[in-house]
């Protein structure tokens, strides 16, 4: 039996899953933590995957990182970073991300050629605000790295990434498959880093110094999606701190509205994605003002009728990126004596964060992406509110696969799929799944409709 290990480097630790290359049954893991914060240390990253996979890969064949999209490791010629990485979460490149697309040529010349509109995220971004902030630390950058490529690097000596990553940086074009060096100077005040080698899906980083065979990697929704193994008519939506919708495509996206951020993938495709500020801390939060337990949250959703009696959320509680809505505040709208309650304001939470998403999963269909079904995952997924909601909100089946690490099942995926050379990567099974069929449409769309008239009354159309 041959043995792949897969790391997920998310922004709050580094989980490690060891499978069987040819089932994709795990048979061990470790998890080690992350400092918090917009900022890290590479190093940190260094010292809890040592910690994470101690002991776990002695018999290991082949390893794939995934890791958080976006961060910008930006190093010296000694391989030192000059600063410690911004992280995609760290905002203070928003106006750097207004103005550099401005520069190139608004919108939808910005979507043409990189396959996005850059936001503060992307590491074009970051760097435009280095540039413009630390003009000092930008002069010493010899080389731009992600999280990723650097502990690919790490383990291998080289510098390579792979497209689905290398699609986050805002100066990598997924339509042409190559960098675009013009938008990457301009990002960076005339200045030309190295960028890495950007691989082939199945092709090989290299080697560890005990010689187990390291994967290209890839950005950590990628990896998700070759974790879940996506196929057409699929759309996953992700309910994690923030959430995301994302399906896989044959063509490259270019929306100029933004909300389309238009990625590759890890197979050899394309992965448009939109992003939402607000998902489960909707919940928590919610949970928290009405001083109840989750547990006991989600009892109360569950009683509330469809449409929480009159009673719509709109969950904008750290502003929101889509709509783009930095400053927005949450409101809750509708409100009468004989509607507040603790059901209806649960159950208007539960229904509020996944219109929010639903309306991603439109953005998606009106790019001509096919909706069949929604994998729901991430930790909101296994609440039994959600799951009774979901279907009615987004109109199609929905499935729940099993809880688990799936961006480092994805990464070991990844590993199997450079250790055999095949043309496709092995097929693994999805551990259990809970189906959830559309029962009521019409609910569904009467709600959907409650939220559209909230926003409207509340933001404009």
């Amino acid at each position: 039996m041959n043995l792949v290990a897969g790391v997920d480097s998310s922004t709050q630790s580094t989980k490690v899953v060891v499978c069987d290359a040819d089932t994709g049954t795990v048979l061990r893991e470790g998890r080690a933590p992350h400092p918090d914060g917009t900022v890290a240390d590479p190093e940190d990253w260094w010292q809890a995957l040592t910690t994470a996979s101690d002991g776990l890969l002695d018999d290991v064949a082949a390893i794939g990182i995934a890791a958080q999209q976006h961060g910008m490791v930006a190093l010296d010629e000694h391989g030192v970073p000059v600063r410690p990485a911004l992280l995609w979460n760290d905002n203070r490149s928003a106006q750097a991300a207004i103005d550099l697309t401005e520069e190139l040529g608004g919108p939808q010349a910005c979507a043409e050629a990189i396959g996005s509109v850059l936001v503060a995220s992307f590491t074009a971004s970051k760097l435009r605000w280095l540039a413009e902030h630390e003009p000092h630390l930008a002069d010493r950058v010899t080389d731009v790295l992600l999280p990723h490529d650097w502990l690919t690097w790490r383990l291998t000596g080289e510098f390579v990434t792979d497209r689905g990553d290398a699609s986050g940086t805002g100066y990598w074009s997924p339509g042409e498959g190559r960098y675009r060096e013009d938008v990457l100077a301009t990002a960076f005040g005339g200045r030309k880093p190295r960028t890495p080698r950007v691989l082939g899906p199945a092709e090989a980083a290299g080697h560890t110094r005990d010689g187990k065979l390291v994967s290209a990697g890839t950005g950590d929704n990628m990896g998700a999606a070759l974790g879940l193994d996506v196929r057409p008519g699929d759309v996953v939506v992700s309910l994690g701190t923030s959430g995301t919708v994302f399906a896989r495509a044959e063509r490259p996206s270019a929306d100029p509205s933004g909300q389309i951020a238009g990625f590759a993938d890890a197979t050899g495709g394309f992965l448009p994605l939109v992003c939402t500020l607000n998902a489960a801390r909707v919940l928590t939060a919610t949970a928290a003002m009405l001083g109840v337990g989750m547990a006991e949250f989600d009892e109360l959703a569950r009683r509330a009728e469809p449409g929480a009696d009159g009673l719509a959320l709109l969950p904008y509680l750290d502003g929101e990126r889509t709509p783009l809505l930095p400053d927005a505040a949450g409101t809750l709208t509708g409100l009468r004596r004989d509607n507040m309650t603790p059901e209806n304001l649960a159950r208007a939470a539960v229904e509020g964060m996944l219109c929010g998403l639903a309306a991603g999963v439109d953005a998606l269909r009106a790019e001509d992406i096919e909706v069949g079904r929604v994998l729901l995952i991430g930790g909101a997924a296994q609440s039994r509110a959600v799951q009774v909601v979901a279907p009615l909100i987004f109109g199609v089946p929905v499935t729940v696969p099993a809880p688990a690490e799936y961006v480092a099942r994805g990464a070991a995926r990844q590993a199997a799929w450079a250790l055999a050379g095949t043309p496709n990567p092995p097929a693994w099974q999805l551990p259990g799944a809970t189906e959830l069929d559309v029962t009521d449409p019409d609910a569904g769309a009467r709600i959907r409709d409650q939220h559209t008239d909230a926003f409207t009354r509340v933001h404009g159309t």
